[in-house]
């Protein structure tokens, strides 16, 4: 398969992303961000552990629960505290640290060249998101972006060290190894959760399943195979088209309102993964 049909289908998975803020607005209202993270991740990595029958030994098993911890543990949860902390927008802004965090993690580990025009176009990427999202009024609150700053971190090293740490699997298998070890990790806070679980009505079950299937499972799956063949900051670039199709997905289901300045965004958003692609394109010996 050509890089460009790699990056195609790597885009998918920050694309179904941006369906999560809906998901969660509309089918999870009750729940706290803490039982949100632990019925997404483990339920749906024990079924996928069911499809694949196959376990981690030896020393993956603690590179599995480091990655679990990176990828989802701490990153959802810290997340999901920012969501809260933060008007949405300023959320979201922190969360396009990521790019910025994997460029020169990846230089940490793999020795992998700066480029000038990479870092160009995550600050293009960033003044898209800005601009699609970013309101006037957003105050900000320092523990929000401490924990939006802890949890880029989180996301960043998780995605550099899934390309490190590479097991003779399938990204299938390594998807379900890294949700179990991710949800394993959160149990022992589940008894301090603020949401009952005997309080789950029908309407969080589809929302949970929607989560932990499509917006972990599938997409996980997708996004460690473009880890494997790509390099990690491309990859990482990718994820602007979250809060893309977040804002599109939140005009065409909820009718909220796009403006000009968001269609300005959308635009500048785009622009930057071409620039960013293009500048981490494989040089032709």
């Amino acid at each position: 398969m050509s890089r460009t049909l790699d990056l195609s289908l790597t885009a998918f998975a920050p694309i179904i992303w941006g369906s999560s803020y809906i998901v969660t607005t509309q089918f999870l209202p009750n729940l706290d961000p803490l039982t949100i993270s632990f019925l997404r991740a483990l339920p749906a990595g024990l079924f996928l552990l069911c499809l694949v029958r196959q376990i981690p030994k030896g020393h993956w098993i603690l590179k599995v629960f480091v990655l679990g911890a990176l990828n989802f543990a701490i990153f959802w949860s810290l997340l999901f505290f920012t969501a809260y902390r933060l008007p949405g927008g300023v959320a979201a802004v922190m969360g396009t640290l990521q790019p910025f965090i994997v460029i020169f993690a990846a230089r940490g580990l793999f020795g992998t060249p700066i480029k000038a025009l990479s870092i160009f176009a995550v600050f293009v990427g960033v003044l898209g998101v800005a601009l699609l999202i970013l309101t006037t009024d957003a105050e900000l609150d320092m523990l929000g972006i401490a924990a939006g700053v802890l949890g880029s971190c989180s996301m960043a090293f998780g995605t550099v060290l899934s390309r490190k740490w590479q097991p003779p699997v399938s990204a299938l298998t390594f998807t379900a190894w890294q949700l179990t070890a991710g949800g394993l990790l959160l149990l022992p806070f589940v008894p301090f959760a603020t949401t009952e679980l005997s309080s789950l009505t029908k309407m969080n079950a589809v929302g949970l399943i929607y989560l932990g299937l499509i917006g972990a499972g599938l997409t996980y799956v997708i996004w460690l195979r473009g880890i494997k063949l790509l390099q990690p900051s491309a990859v990482s670039i990718l994820g602007f088209l979250s809060p893309l199709s977040a804002t599109i997905l939140g005009w065409l289901i909820l009718n909220e309102t796009l403006n000009l300045k968001q269609c300005v965004g959308m635009i500048t958003v785009l622009t930057s993964v071409f620039i960013g692609q293009y500048a981490l394109r494989p040089v032709k010996k």
